[in-house]
């Protein structure tokens, strides 16, 4: 039987391909045993992999979205007071290591931008008005996530902290991919290969995502035995979060009073996690390696089987009313 390859299929099929490409990333590994030329990769990978999320949005729907006030209302409080109060009532159980807590920290506290948009879409949620505030919420949670760790950490784990390394992915993950798109949208009704480039974006979210997780998980499997035991104690909390996190979505939605679609939107960006955007932040911390990348590897892995299970469940948390209330 031959599978058609279109947009359609790389969307559907996505946990598989970033599986195959954990699969893959362990096998060069074994070959090629030096993580420096994988590590050099990953920052232009992931600059890569947000333009072509980007590139998805039109700054049209961009602007649009960033008026539905209730939409955004709903998902900042999701994301941002949902989540850490969740947080903080596990904060006393963390393990009692600095690097192990920020790291689950760190990864718990930063909703994802990237593949989440597709799997919202999978599982019937308003994909488009949560690619509309995909900025935003990178934005935000930059800004955001040095307070978040400063108060949740002791002072030895919140001393790993140096605002360089947010103030560069600000930079170089939001502010330099997002001009590009815009850029390239703006001109691309006059220019031929600007409209290539724009059509050819809309396949790679998905690729360009796999690459990333390959470039990552090749990087950390040649040290990942000194990491097992810190990821065998994040993975209970990982657990919790994703069974808990979609509830939480889900509540601050009804409670915006947003419809079906939107309120299954902000329960997958308050369960989806942006594990891979931040790894630029983990490796800057002094002995980063190999504790926190394999940390959120691991997140990531629970993260993409729970996303399998979301599909078919949030729909089904988040069920359509007879009433419908339109957005603002």
């Amino acid at each position: 039987m031959v599978i058609p390859l279109d947009k359609h299929t790389l969307e559907s099929r996505q946990s598989v391909l970033y599986f195959a490409a954990m699969a893959l990333a362990w096998l060069a590994a074994q070959v090629f045993s030096e993580t420096d030329g994988w590590l050099s990769l990953i920052n232009p990978a992931l600059a890569i992999m947000l333009f072509v999320t980007f590139m998805q949005v039109p700054l049209a729907t961009l602007l649009d979205g960033l008026r539905n006030l209730r939409f955004i209302g709903a998902l900042m409080a999701a994301n941002f007071i949902g989540v850490p109060l969740l947080l903080l009532l596990i904060r006393p159980w963390l393990p009692d290591v600095p690097l192990v807590q920020f790291g689950i920290l760190l990864v718990l506290l930063a909703p994802c931008i990237d593949y989440v948009v597709t799997f919202c879409h999978l599982g019937r949620g308003d994909a488009a008005r949560l690619l509309a505030c995909t900025p935003l919420l990178l934005a935000i949670q930059l800004l955001l996530l040095p307070l978040y760790l400063a108060l949740f950490l002791d002072d030895s784990a919140a001393a790993l902290i140096s605002p360089t390394p947010f103030a560069q992915a600000f930079i170089w993950l939001i502010l330099v991919p997002l001009i590009g798109a815009g850029i390239l949208q703006k001109v691309q009704s006059r220019f031929f290969i600007a409209q290539r480039i724009v059509t050819g974006a809309s396949w790679l979210p998905v690729p360009a995502t796999a690459v990333v997780i390959f470039l990552v998980v090749a990087s950390v499997v040649p040290q990942l035995e000194l990491a097992i035991g810190p990821v065998h104690q994040a993975l209970p909390f990982y657990l919790l979060f994703a069974v808990a996190a979609p509830c939480i979505g889900t509540l601050t939605a009804r409670l915006f009073g947003l419809n079906t679609a939107s309120r299954r939107a902000v329960a997958f960006s308050c369960a989806t996690r942006n594990s891979l955007v931040i790894l630029p932040l983990a490796l800057s911390i002094p002995g980063a390696m190999p504790v926190l990348p394999a940390i959120l590897v691991a997140q990531t892995m629970i993260e993409l089987i729970a996303e399998s299970c979301y599909v078919r469940v949030i729909p089904r948390l988040v069920r359509a009313t007879g009433r419908k209330r339109p957005l603002p």
